[in-house]
């Protein structure tokens, strides 16, 4: 079997660590190569591990002149299944399947509805793009059982949307700066201290908002708490400000976009997510295999992983007086947040591995073949 996999290539977070960690596990199973429009990051560290990878660079979004390329390519080597990621990739498959007669298959990856929220221009035209562009396709992987949902309830036909929540690789060999390290390279004197962190880009849709009043009602009990806030985006001047409002901005750190992810995980005790929509998420698997426990919304498929008083705790979105007791309460019971952290590791490695991801592909890929021989007979 051989499947080309489509992406943009200006991926960075969870999508580049979706298809690294899709890819380990599945090159050893078929022949699967990626084409990306954007010579980046991405490119440049799938090579590096020894993913089969090219670039068919593109001008801008709307530079179609990579379409014939992309045809001859899959025609040529007779790929069975052409695979999106994103909205790039999505309407670029859109120009692509009159030329390549294979089953096209996208991973939705988020509520495409909020991908452009915090930006007007974006939002009203690569929104409705992309909404365009999946009504096309042939069939869906979502990453949770919500986001399935979710397409069922906008019309998508459900006997088309396959589910695959995302993996990690659970034995790679981690690299990372020691607690007082990463502390010493920003700044933070929090050696003892509890430190709750965050991963999130500064946008609406990560609701940091939630996150910081959290932080504040923690604070008021417990004065020995750091909070730092990675990740940079639109919102920063005001979050910064917010913080300021709360009288907190002594205690939380906002230390802009990092690339290791690994070091920050080792500095902190408690990880935790706000968001008001996810899918699900890859800063909640990295922080797992670091044993961090987790508190998190009730979002997306966060509810299959996260169980209350065992690996973390779930609250509801925008309820930052139940994130600030829980901060708090662990940051009192040290023996069970190091448990917690425990049991969440324990849990990922056996029911989200890039293994089980990669085979979960391949069974969905021959089930979408086996389908189109019978449609042909």
């Amino acid at each position: 079997m051989k499947v080309l996999h489509l992406i943009s290539g200006g991926d960075t977070g969870g999508a580049k660590t979706h298809i690294m960690s899709l890819f380990n596990g599945l090159n050893k199973l078929i022949d699967a190569k990626i084409i990306c429009f954007i010579e980046d990051s991405f490119y440049h560290d799938a090579k590096a591990v020894g993913i089969d990878i090219e670039v068919y660079k593109q001008n801008s979004r709307f530079d179609m002149s990579v379409v014939d390329k992309i045809a001859k390519e899959a025609n040529d080597n007779n790929y069975d299944i052409i695979h999106c990621h994103g909205a790039r990739a999505n309407f670029i498959g859109v120009f692509l399947k009159s030329k390549i007669k294979k089953p096209f298959v996208t991973t939705v990856h988020s509520d495409y509805k909020l991908d452009f929220k915090d930006n007007f221009y974006k939002k009203i035209i690569f929104t409705n793009l992309n909404a365009f562009a999946l009504k096309k396709m042939d069939y869906y992987i979502a990453v949770s059982d919500s986001f399935k949902n979710m397409l069922v309830d906008r019309g998508f036909k459900k006997d088309k949307i396959f589910t695959v929540y995302n993996g990690i690789i659970v034995d790679q060999k981690l690299e990372y700066k020691t607690r007082e390290e990463f502390l010493s390279d920003y700044g933070i004197k929090g050696q003892d201290k509890t430190i709750i962190g965050i991963i999130a880009r500064l946008d609406k849709v990560k609701d940091h908002d939630t996150f910081l009043k959290g932080a504040k009602v923690a604070l008021d009990k417990n004065e020995n708490l750091e909070f730092i806030i990675a990740g940079d985006g639109g919102e920063r001047e005001r979050l910064e400000d917010l913080a300021r409002e709360l009288k907190i901005d002594d205690k939380v750190h906002f230390i802009g976009y990092i690339t290791d992810v690994y070091s920050f995980y080792n500095a902190i005790d408690i990880n935790t997510l706000t968001s008001v929509s996810e899918s699900f998420p890859y800063a909640i698997l990295e922080g797992a295999i670091m044993k961090k426990p987790i508190i998190s919304t009730r979002v997306g498929g966060l509810v299959t992983l996260i169980e209350d008083d065992k690996n973390g705790y779930l609250i509801n979105v925008g309820d930052f007086e139940d994130f600030g007791e829980k901060v708090d309460y662990l940051a009192g019971h040290k023996e069970e947040l190091l448990a917690m952290g425990e049991n969440l590791y324990n849990k990922v490695r056996e029911k989200y591995s890039s293994e089980n991801m990669a085979k979960n592909h391949v069974e969905i890929y021959e089930e979408i073949l086996s389908k189109r021989k019978e449609v042909k007979k």
